[in-house]
């Protein structure tokens, strides 16, 4: 193919990807000023005889028409052209230069909330349009989510209604009936591994993403997979995530394994969405001049109103503790961290890229506490060697306890910690306060709070 002209004008290249629906190339369209580079796909039918021709090409058609309205987004690649050579046909798109969401978060590392709210909305904005023209993408994974070099913006590709040409064959009675299931395992609800997809099919497969976002974890059965209740077939994820409540019941709902439960568009996933955006109140350039002139000389002293706490209490580990209101509580209960719960700190700005964090962790141990504080130690060193641990006794939960303050790193973040922890029974209980080194003064005192307040029951 390489060399090759394809509908008259667009000359292959190299190929860029191949699948079981057929190849793709990088081209360039030869009747344009500057021959600007193209995407060409290379459907091939599963079968040659006239009866599947004949239908594929009219099913061709059709999904041509589809992707010329999708085409009239600016987030969707327009279609250039569409024609049948050979018995085989192609869809000509433009080509957009970026990269998938593979390159850019998930070989990387997992996502924070707010990283995976501001992505998860700017998908659905683009899908919402997807679904008002009734269209089902049939294949949303990160590799057909493009973030586009020019403007960053996020665009949608590859889209599986094309697909359908190369796994639908024809009987003699004219009958269309497809022999692949579209989509990837992993991101594909059941409804539509059964060949009934629905708009909320891709509401489920945006909602396996965000999983995967939030998580570190590949949703692909073939490889790790996520776990499922037995009985309902449900995702469970929450205890990988560091994840509010709130955003955690916005995915549940869209990844419900019975499709009548999820959010059935994208539009409504988005309303959903929106009560989880910050709100931002404006004051008017003409009220902020009057005030301006008003009052230049006028100095207003308002003392700063106390921090309010509220009462955290857990029956299943015996223990209490009192956190800031403003502080997001995040319940964790992992079996393999053995963390149990996390307050995160509110954002201080828009420039504010990391939010300083109490973990609360309970787990068995039945030596004492002077090797539990060995290991803690050792533990520290192993992620960082070069970490300088102070150690020192302390009064934690009305016992003895240990004090640990150590550096670490995530990213380009330089962070410093606090650690204390003591024992009862054979359970070692341990609060860790983690921030950012130069914000780590400005927490310590409700920190020190959150602490003289924990409580063992």
């Amino acid at each position: 193919m390489l060399g090759q002209t394809i509908c008259g004008r667009y000359r292959i290249i190299r190929q860029i990807g191949k699948g079981g629906f057929g190849v793709t190339f990088l081209a360039e369209d030869t009747q344009r000023p500057g021959n600007p580079q193209c995407v060409v796909k290379q459907l091939k039918p599963q079968s040659d005889d006239s009866y599947t021709l004949h239908h594929a090409k009219r099913f061709f058609d059709q999904e041509a028409e589809i992707l010329e309205i999708l085409g009239n987004h600016d987030q969707i690649p327009r279609l250039l052209a569409h024609c049948t050579e050979n018995q085989e046909f192609y869809i000509v798109q433009e080509y957009i230069k970026g990269q998938d969401l593979n390159q850019e978060v998930f070989s990387k590392r997992q996502l924070s909330e707010a990283e995976v709210i501001k992505l998860l909305k700017q998908i659905l904005e683009v899908l919402a349009f997807v679904h008002q023209k009734r269209v089902i993408h049939r294949d949303l994974k990160p590799s057909n989510i493009m973030r586009r070099e020019s403007d960053g913006k996020i665009v949608l590709i590859d889209f599986g209604a094309v697909k359908q040409v190369t796994t639908q064959i024809a009987n003699p009675q004219g009958e269309t009936q497809f022999t692949v299931a579209i989509g990837t395992p992993g991101y594909v609800a059941s409804e539509q591994a059964n060949g009934k997809p629905t708009l909320s099919s891709d509401i489920y497969a945006l909602g396996v993403i965000c999983i995967q976002a939030l998580t570190g974890i590949h949703p692909d059965p073939r490889r790790r997979g996520f776990p499922t209740d037995s009985k309902t077939g449900e995702i469970i994820w929450r205890n990988q995530a560091q994840v509010s409540p709130k955003l955690a019941n916005i995915i549940d709902k869209m990844v419900r394994y019975d499709y009548r439960q999820r959010y059935q568009s994208a539009d409504e996933a988005l309303e959903a969405l929106k009560t989880l955006l910050p709100k931002k109140f404006l004051i008017g350039s003409g009220i902020a001049a009057v005030l301006a002139i008003s009052l230049p000389a006028i100095s207003i002293f308002k003392p700063p109103t106390p921090e309010s706490f509220l009462q955290y209490e857990n029956s299943n580990f015996g223990i209490k503790i009192k956190y800031p209101q403003s502080w997001q509580r995040q319940d964790i209960n992992n079996p393999v961290t053995k963390e149990v719960v996390a307050f995160v700190s509110p954002q201080q700005s828009d420039v504010d890229k990391f939010k300083e964090k109490v973990i609360i962790s309970v787990e068995e141990f039945s030596g004492t506490l002077d090797e539990f504080s060995k290991s803690s130690v050792q533990e520290i060193k192993k992620n960082t060697p070069d970490a300088n641990v102070s150690t020192s006794e302390t009064s934690f939960a009305n016992k003895l306890g240990k004090e640990l303050v150590f550096p670490g790193k995530t990213g380009e973040n330089s962070l410093q910690n606090l650690q204390v922890f003591t024992l009862k029974g054979d359970k070692a209980y341990v609060i860790t306060y983690t921030a950012e080194k130069d914000n780590y003064d400005e927490f310590l005192k409700t920190v020190e709070k959150m602490i003289k307040s924990f409580e063992i029951q």
